[in-house]
């Protein structure tokens, strides 16, 4: 477990899924991963906790987006220079800036492969005061058909190192000075995410995957069912996880890792 009251510019900072029926959501994780919510603040927002602290939050999609959809928040110094480099680098903004409490401020852009992500800058931002624990958000991973692409855009805007990880299949995003996996001996300190290459004729849109670690993917995939939801990717096996991809009832798409450590 890594607490993370703190995170350097350019890092992976939150994750948030926005909901055609917030209200459905927050009883539908609530049930799923054991989290309690904040009372609604602006716009009906709600903070999820684990344990007391903050894990991801709930929002009011917009009228444009008819399912769930998660994202990605990266956190940086100066969000005005942030869509200045976005726009020069081929992204788009998609919705923002905006203005929130404590003077932070939030926007949502899309790369040039179209896959959405968010950026936020304050003295005080939400930020997940926990990540790398059971319930809790893992990492984040980019599934676009461009890496090249992609690794120019992101270290345009972010600063961020593409590098392949030996014998995966998928590759790291790193950043220099950035300790976002300390805890998890099996990366390098200074990974924030990671990315791998979409098949265009899968027929799956690119985008940034939320991964939340579990303590049983097979558990978890059940109730998921359950509860509403459905199972897209089963429970699989890959180096050192156990990996599921599911959707929520709305359609909100979110990935589960279960962290499997060697016998040898």
């Amino acid at each position: 477990m890594t607490d993370t009251n703190s995170y350097s510019a350019g890092t992976p900072c939150w994750v948030e899924t926005l909901q055609p029926d917030p209200d459905a959501a927050v009883a539908f994780y609530s049930e799923l991963m054991g989290w309690t919510f904040d009372e609604a603040g602006r716009g009906g927002y709600r903070i999820a906790r684990l344990d007391g602290r903050r894990v991801a939050g709930i929002g009011q999609a917009p009228a444009m987006l008819d399912r769930g959809a998660w994202v990605t928040y990266v956190l940086v110094a100066d969000l005005d220079q942030t869509v200045t480099a976005i726009r020069d680098a081929a992204g788009s903004v998609l919705a923002g800036p905006m203005e929130g409490r404590d003077g932070e401020r939030t926007a949502i852009f899309t790369d040039p492969s179209g896959v959405a992500f968010g950026v936020r800058q304050g003295s005080i931002p939400t930020v997940a005061d926990v990540v790398d624990a059971p319930n809790a958000w893992q990492m984040s991973a980019l599934h676009t058909p461009d890496l090249m692409g992609a690794e120019t855009f992101y270290a345009k805007v972010f600063g961020w190192r593409l590098e392949a990880a030996t014998g995966s299949g998928i590759s790291l995003w790193r950043l220099t000075g950035s300790t976002r996996r300390a805890s998890d001996s099996t990366l390098p300190d200074d990974v924030v995410a990671v990315a791998t290459r979409a098949d265009p004729a899968s027929g799956i849109p690119p985008h940034w995957a939320v991964n939340i670690q579990v303590d049983d993917a097979d558990d978890l995939a059940a109730r998921v069912v359950e509860l509403g939801g459905t199972v897209i990717m089963p429970p699989t096996n890959t180096p050192g996880f156990r990996n599921a991809l599911l959707a929520d009832p709305s359609g909100g798409v979110l990935a589960i890792s279960q962290v499997v450590k060697s016998t040898v």
